[in-house]
């Protein structure tokens, strides 16, 4: 029995899909192609052309669609992504920004415009201390940050 997701992020690019999809799922482990479909003869997409891409990255499902260039991503959805260490911070940061955008607080936009949250466990470990003057110190200097910088993060939590 197939167990499906209930809840898939559905993403509209313009005519990129296959190949955001081929690209994310080379940047991430435990992610592949799941299935390509599509336009027929009803269109509208040119019939033969790619018209969605599932795939999985880490375990989560997602949807790429073809849909033309009448919409693109905003800010005001991310994705983001739990890093364990700062090497993974910096490996994701580097392969998710390769020909995008780098923004404040370990914010990206790749390639394809789409944000993401390159986000270090500890950063939110740090934030949640209940010495509130130490957790204060760590969000500004994560404030006066691009990408997240760990070492940075504990040295402003010592003070």
């Amino acid at each position: 029995m197939q167990i499906t997701q209930k809840i898939k992020p559905f993403l509209w690019f313009d005519d990129q899909a296959e190949e955001a999809a081929a690209h994310y799922v080379s940047v991430f482990e435990d992610s592949r192609v799941l299935e390509v479909q599509r336009y027929g003869e009803a269109g509208p997409g040119t019939p033969g052309s790619v018209m969605t891409v599932e795939f999985e990255l880490a375990g989560q499902r997602f949807v790429a669609l073809n849909g033309g260039p009448q919409f693109t991503f905003t800010e005001a959805v991310s994705f983001s992504v739990d890093c364990a260490d700062q090497e993974e911070v910096d490996r994701l940061w580097a392969r998710l920004g390769e020909g995008g955008e780098e923004g404040p607080c370990g914010w990206l936009k790749d390639k394809y415009g789409l944000s993401w949250q390159v986000t270090p466990r500890r950063l939110i470990e740090l934030l949640g201390d209940p010495d509130q003057a130490a957790a204060q110190r760590v969000m500004q200097a994560m404030l006066g940050m691009r990408k997240i910088d760990i070492q940075g993060l504990e040295d402003a939590y010592r003070g």
